[in-house]
């Protein structure tokens, strides 16, 4: 069992007294609370640490080596919270922010180069994977700041909306016949691990609009890609194909679509660190431009 910074501290105020009771009244707590502390201490270290007698108390050998290392403990206790506030009340330090490969391509060079060009102490790890994924890792605390799309609400997360976006289907530039519902032989482009693609194929099917082939794909971007290319229609999010297709790839008319809530994400206890809440200011204010 290690022993407490107050025992180590009470500790050394009775070296100082050679008396438990003067000691007690210089701490401001009763002799008895005292005295415990010091029986605590012992138990600790596993050997005595005073010679008592009528006259107070002085230190056995274990307890003089003790007090030359409770004093370099403590140094080294208050240095340790002396980083901590520092990282609580600077921006500076070490920070793992997580999103959607896709949400990254849109959301993260909107903010990050004026952050690393501002903060010289402050350095940012990425993390991606899907949003349920890094929204389980904000919980675990291995991410401090997550930016997700539909996420389950957490005791633990403070979870603040950053906007809307679309899940639908596009079509780039071209008339092919992969290119296009009405011909039966439309080639489907998608990633079908995401909750939206299984739910966006299921309301093709109840409104009887076929496809001959599925094209997937677990990326994003390459999705866009192929279908900007014209290799068929993609399923993609309105700000991902904004962003991937510059105006080129258009939403397929009267096609189902998926509403998304795009959120940045955080643990409560980490609402007061300075460095975490600049990092989700300036993802809330890019998403407000």
């Amino acid at each position: 069992m290690l022993p407490s910074s107050t025992d180590l501290n009470y500790f050394i105020v009775v070296t100082q007294h050679k008396n438990l009771t003067h000691a007690a009244e210089a701490i401001g707590i009763t002799q008895p609370s005292l005295s415990l502390s010091m029986q605590r201490l012992e138990k600790a270290m596993g050997t005595p640490l005073f010679i008592r007698s009528k006259k107070g108390v002085s230190l056995t050998k274990a307890g003089q080596q003790i007090l030359i290392n409770a004093k370099k403990l403590l140094q080294s206790w208050e240095e340790v919270r002396a980083d901590a506030l520092s990282v609580t009340e600077e921006i500076k330090g070490e920070i793992t922010v997580g999103c959607h490969p896709s949400v990254g391509l849109y959301s993260l060079s909107q903010f990050l180069s004026d952050v690393l060009s501002d903060y010289e102490d402050l350095s940012i790890t990425l993390k991606h994977g899907l949003s349920r994924t890094i929204t389980d890792s904000v919980v675990q605390m291995s991410t401090d700041v997550g930016i997700v799309v539909n996420p389950v609400k957490h005791p633990d997360l403070v979870l603040q909306k950053l906007g809307d976006d679309e899940v639908s289907f596009y079509v780039g530039p071209g008339k092919r016949n992969t290119q296009n519902f009405k011909t039966g032989t439309a080639v489907l482009i998608c990633d079908p691990v995401l909750y939206q693609t299984q739910d966006l194929t299921k309301k093709l099917k109840r409104k009887g609009i076929k496809y001959s082939r599925l094209l997937p794909s677990s990326n994003l971007e390459v999705v866009s890609h192929l279908t900007l290319t014209g290799a068929g229609i993609g399923i993609i999010p309105g700000r991902v194909a904004k962003f991937m297709g510059g105006g080129k790839l258009k939403k397929v008319p009267n096609a189902p679509s998926f509403k998304d809530e795009i959120y940045v994400a955080y643990r409560i206890e980490n609402k007061n660190v300075k460095a975490i809440k600049y990092i989700v200011d300036q993802i809330k204010e890019s998403f407000q431009d």
